[in-house]
């Protein structure tokens, strides 16, 4: 079984950050679900290879982070276009910068 990642860990990371500074936190949320499942998927992974362990239990919680992941990568993926946030460096779009900002 493998985890579809359609973003990086550093694109995560990165609209984290981007989310931290700007005090925007929707985006940052999702990122942080994901990096979440990921953490999840992998522990699951490595449950099951572990010997005594009931591989039924781990494939079907590692069968549900699948789907979850993917779900919420859907959602980055329709949150950052409807934003506009820049698709290549995944920078939060100008407009939005200067809005936290002034609301500060």
């Amino acid at each position: 079984m493998t985890l579809r990642q359609r973003f990086t860990d550093d694109q995560i990371e990165h609209v984290i950050e981007q989310g931290m500074i700007y005090m925007c936190a929707c985006p940052a949320q999702v990122a942080q679900a994901m990096r979440s499942l990921r953490g999840l998927y992998d522990y699951q992974q490595s449950c099951l290879i572990t010997e005594g362990n009931d591989a039924r239990v781990h494939a079907a919680i590692a069968k549900a982070t699948q789907a979850a992941h993917a779900i919420m990568e859907d959602c980055m993926q329709e949150v950052l276009t409807i934003e506009q946030w820049d698709p290549v460096t995944l920078d939060m779009p100008a407009n939005l910068r200067q809005r936290q900002l002034d609301e500060l």
